[in-house]
């Protein structure tokens, strides 16, 4: 346990089972010595790659005072996912709830508690607000952008990315791994999910909305992921924050309309065009996308130059490596079980990554090296 709070003795807890009051008094207590958990309701529990605990808490007057609310959401590792412990996902996001979130320069979901253990089982634990409960709307997939939706959208994205830009902070969080770097997940991402991939592609379904390189041979997926991973690892400028999961369905919207990031479970220090891209192609309708998409990179481009970049690659530069993201847009929803998702997402974002593979020649560059 190598954690932030040298005091605690015991180990997070592994299964929902441990979850008690007398627990969160004890863990909540590291942090707000005088507070107490007197008991809980549950108020839902969602177990996917991670569990959202929704609780409702009984605490004390201490704890009232320290700012914690009624309502909170735990998140850690208690459905037993292996992902989350051999991707350490959840240490990664308590990490960056503890070192990042109040540096961070545009709002994200509060955390009031953070912590991890370094094991091979790799648990990370982050009480944070009940975003359910505070009534805000999630993005989803499903309800694609307009165009001036997806503009506002890229001048958060931008400022996430301008926070820490060329910043030689980043270097110093051993933990914060380079984007498809060899010591992150994102290398075995393909192998990961290849099962998945080869028993999906034969999906009526999905073979409508795959292209024809796929349908003919889903190998050169692949091998074209391979050989995006490959050329990451070969450049590494612009560095900067990457969120690393920048779908729509990471997102939320406030009541006043402010869209802001949450799932901070896959950041990375690298180049920002994994999230320019897999947000963008995500976050709208085909067309919509073939008609604004160099027009929205270049908004995207000005509200860096906005937050005082300076150097900042030009419009070309940019146009040409975003053209080799579809790949990894591709690689995810082809590797996504439908029932993971709501409604048809997985089928939604792959037909909008499909189609920008085609448009953008995607697999002709990669194939080039």
């Amino acid at each position: 346990m190598t954690g932030p709070y040298p005091r605690r003795t015991e180990p997070l807890p592994r299964s929902l089972e441990e979850v008690t009051p007398e627990w969160l008094t004890r863990t909540l207590q590291l942090r707000y010595p005088a507070l107490r958990v007197e008991g809980f309701d549950t108020v839902q529990v969602v177990n996917t790659h991670t569990t959202k605990l929704r609780l409702k808490l009984d605490l004390n007057q201490a704890g009232r005072e320290a700012g914690l609310p009624e309502n909170v959401c735990l998140k850690a590792n208690w459905s037993g996912d292996p992902l989350s412990s051999s991707a350490g996902i959840c240490a990664l996001e308590a990490r960056f709830y503890h070192h990042m979130r109040e540096a961070l320069p545009v709002p994200a979901p509060e955390g009031y508690f953070a912590d991890w253990d370094d094991d091979e089982f790799n648990q990370g634990l982050v009480v944070m607000e009940d975003l359910v409960a505070s009534e805000v709307s999630f993005g989803s997939v499903c309800r694609p952008l307009d165009i001036d939706e997806a503009a506002r959208a890229l001048e958060q994205l931008s400022a996430i990315h301008a926070g820490w830009w060329g910043s030689p902070q980043l270097d110093t969080y051993g933990w914060l791994k380079p984007s498809m770097g060899p010591d992150s997940a994102d290398p075995g991402q393909y192998r990961h999910l290849s099962d998945n991939i080869f028993a999906f592609s034969k999906h009526p379904q999905r073979i409508e909305r795959m292209p024809a390189w796929m349908v003919a041979d889903v190998t050169r997926l692949g091998r074209a992921y391979d050989a995006l991973v490959t050329r990451e690892a070969s450049h590494t400028w612009p560095k900067c924050l990457v969120h690393g999961d920048a779908h729509l369905g990471n997102t939320y919207v406030t009541a006043d309309g402010e869209r802001r990031w949450l799932d901070w479970q896959l950041i990375r220090k690298g180049r920002p065009w994994r999230d320019l891209a897999w947000f963008l192609i995500g976050a709208l309708r085909v067309e919509d996308r073939r008609n604004a998409e160099q027009d929205l990179i270049r908004h995207y481009i000005d509200a860096l130059v906005a937050r005082g970049i300076a150097d900042i690659p030009d419009f070309d530069h940019i146009w040409h490596e975003y053209r080799h993201w579809p790949v990894y847009g591709l690689v995810a929803w082809m590797g996504t079980d439908e029932a993971w998702q709501e409604g048809d997402a997985v089928l939604a974002g792959l037909e909008r990554f499909a189609a920008a593979s085609e448009d953008l020649e995607t697999l002709s560059l990669l194939e080039k090296r």
